[in-house]
């Protein structure tokens, strides 16, 4: 039994190739450095062979089976140990595979992230995957080489941390510039727009090491349901406080406009005068109950704040006219945040003021 044992390990120490294990590997490392002269070498197709001694790789082999001998394959006279009487050579031999290897999955915490919106920062996840390609095999080896991962599963770490590193910083960078609500990005709004600014920010990381990332896919940016369901609530209260703060502004100028009216043209024409500024004034009482809402919604918006200890913005005013709020009003009933009650009571006291 030893006796066979010993045949089968010359055989395939006489022979050298991928292992079939390794058959899924972006890069596989041969496990021994001493290598005979006359040795077959098999490089499958979509791979290339490189040989590396004291950190620099001396040469390259492709696709096919090769003899390895110094009169065919010059380099390998560099590589000879001259105590073997030239039957021997020491190198590193690496497989690197250079076809596109789809799947990779990665995901992680990319800490508190602002939504610009609520003025919160809420934890956020993302996970997904890519597919990645080796295009200089050479920088691939020397840079991992030179930090010791030459094995697959730590290569694949280090490749996965460095795309979440990106992912991460994308995000936050983006959110803050584009200001994005944090509830679009975790409904896939923009998901196109991030894979490609993280795979626009990876090249920056891996172009020294020969690779690039050819595509993403089942992106998501996601948070925690508790996270989502307030930051829902908030974005509804602030909704309802640019709402009421609108209808505030239009009835309070209609109700001084008809008060003035009145004033100046006095007799029959001034009593139609005092009933439109009384019309005005009953807008104006419409709008002080809106201002009472938003006073409202403004205690739970402090409520939610100290909850998470961040400052939620300030409603802010504008001037436009009931027929703008009416649209306004639509959008949100399309959007979910009014149900049909809601809606149409609010229609309902906008048609008064039209």
């Amino acid at each position: 039994m030893g006796i066979f044992d010993g045949i089968k390990g010359e055989a395939r120490r006489n022979f050298i190739a991928r292992a079939d294990e390794a058959k899924n590997a972006i890069i596989y490392r041969y496990p021994e450095n001493n290598v005979r002269m006359l040795t077959q070498l098999t490089v499958d197709a979509d791979e290339v062979a490189l040989f590396v001694k004291d950190g620099k790789v001396e040469g390259k082999l492709g696709p096919g089976r090769h003899s390895l001998d110094t009169s065919n394959i010059p380099f390998l006279s560099r590589l000879v140990e001259g105590f073997t009487g030239g039957n021997m050579f020491i190198a590193e031999i690496f497989f690197v595979s250079v076809r596109e290897f789809a799947g990779i999955k990665f995901g992680g915490p990319i800490g508190d992230v602002r939504d610009p919106e609520t003025g919160l920062g809420i934890g956020t996840m993302v996970y997904g995957d890519f597919s990645v390609r080796v295009t200089e095999p050479e920088k691939l080896v020397v840079g991992l080489v030179g930090m010791r991962r030459a094995d697959n599963e730590e290569f694949l770490g280090w490749f996965r941390s460095q795309v979440l590193k990106v992912t991460r910083d994308r995000i936050a960078e983006l959110l803050v510039k584009k200001r994005w609500p944090l509830l679009d990005v975790t409904s896939g709004a923009y998901t196109e727009e991030i894979e490609s600014e993280v795979i626009g920010g990876v090249k920056a990381h891996v172009d020294d090491y020969g690779l690039t990332v050819v595509r993403m896919g089942n992106f998501h940016v996601s948070i925690k349901e508790e996270d989502e369901l307030t930051l829902k609530k908030l974005s509804k209260d602030a909704a309802y406080s640019r709402l009421a703060g609108g209808f505030q502004q239009y009835a309070q100028g209609q109700a001084m406009l008809g008060a003035a009216e009145g004033m100046a043209k006095g007799g029959g024409e001034g009593a139609g005068g005092a009933l439109q500024g009384m019309g005005m004034g009953m807008g104006f009482g419409m709008a002080q109950m809106f201002t009472n809402q938003q006073q409202q919604n403004q205690q739970q918006q402090q409520q939610h704040q100290q909850q998470h200890q961040q400052p939620a913005p300030a409603a802010a005013a504008d001037t436009r006219s009931p027929a703008q709020r009416l649209k306004e009003l639509k959008d949100l009933k399309d959007a979910g945040v009014l149900s049909d009650d809601e809606y149409n009571a609010k229609r309902a006291e906008l048609m008064k003021l039209l």
